[in-house]
């Protein structure tokens, strides 16, 4: 019933989204999430993708989706050709499209949950089965990473979803929502003010991941996989992603290359949860 009822919204959405049919048949179709309002989108990936289509030949067409919904049902219909995204859609795609990874931004992603110190009676994990825990709303990875931890689904926490980004969840922890918060190590150790953490305890991390790829489907050739490999790492891609670069990529300078084997597996943060993976 509820794979029914998300299959009749997403349809909804798809006929009510303006820009579900700008591309024709034979476009090479490049997308990422839908992070941004659809101006920002175009502004960091529509550069990418003018440099790819003199790159290859191709016509590569930026589709921005309008929502989560339109954009993971098109990812599973694999309408899209090119993709940024975070390692766990990445690993789905090369899991069940048959998506190779060509380039990923570096480091890698780290998630941590954290309770005030003053929530005496939590200590662990199984503490807060039943309780909130504040973070950006699924399928968001950060989020996922954390619920992970809980394979038993009638023994989990209640995900209190926040927008804003990180920045939210540190909003949320200011007005107290929540018995726990998950937050990017990163942020927690760089961002947060050591007045907030010092009343802050971390009672979970999880294993980092690698962090956000662009995959390509088997519509493109194996040249052409290398090609754009080579640009983005080292030829004028570099300059055409720095957009991408800047928003996502905190001090990195360029993509560097990517392979199949460290993303295998990281789908399963995906596999059979109510999102309709």
């Amino acid at each position: 019933m509820v794979k029914l009822l998300l299959t009749a919204v997403i349809g909804v959405l798809v006929l009510l989204n303006p820009l579900a049919n700008i591309a024709n048949a034979a476009d090479i179709i490049f997308t990422a999430p839908p992070r941004e309002k659809h101006a920002a989108g175009v502004k960091i990936y529509e550069p990418i993708a003018k440099h790819l289509s003199k790159l290859i030949n191709k016509k590569v067409v930026y589709l921005h989706p309008s929502n989560w919904l339109t954009y993971q049902r098109d990812m599973r219909d694999g309408k899209y050709d090119i993709v940024f995204d975070g390692p766990h859609f990445a690993s789905w795609r090369m899991a069940h499209l048959g998506h190779d990874m060509l380039v990923k931004l570096p480091g890698k992603l780290g998630f941590i949950l954290v309770k005030p110190k003053s929530e005496t009676t939590i200590n662990n994990l199984n503490d807060l089965i039943g309780k909130r825990i504040c973070g950006i709303s699924m399928p968001n990875l950060s989020t996922l990473s954390i619920l992970a931890a809980y394979p038993n689904p009638v023994r989990q926490p209640v995900i209190v979803g926040v927008k804003g980004g990180m920045k939210g969840v540190a909003k949320a922890l200011a007005k107290n929502k929540c018995q726990a918060y998950v937050f990017r190590d990163k942020f927690y150790m760089k961002k947060l003010k050591p007045e907030v953490k010092q009343n802050l305890e971390i009672i979970y991390k999880s294993n980092p991941l690698p962090n956000q790829a662009i995959t390509a489907s088997n519509r493109i050739s194996p040249a052409d996989k290398k090609a754009i490999v080579h640009s983005l790492t080292l030829g004028k891609g570099v300059d055409a992603s720095k957009g991408l670069l800047k928003r996502f990529g905190g001090k990195a300078r360029a993509f560097i290359k990517a392979s199949n084997e460290e993303y295998k597996g990281h789908n399963l943060l995906l596999e059979g949860v109510i999102f309709g993976w």
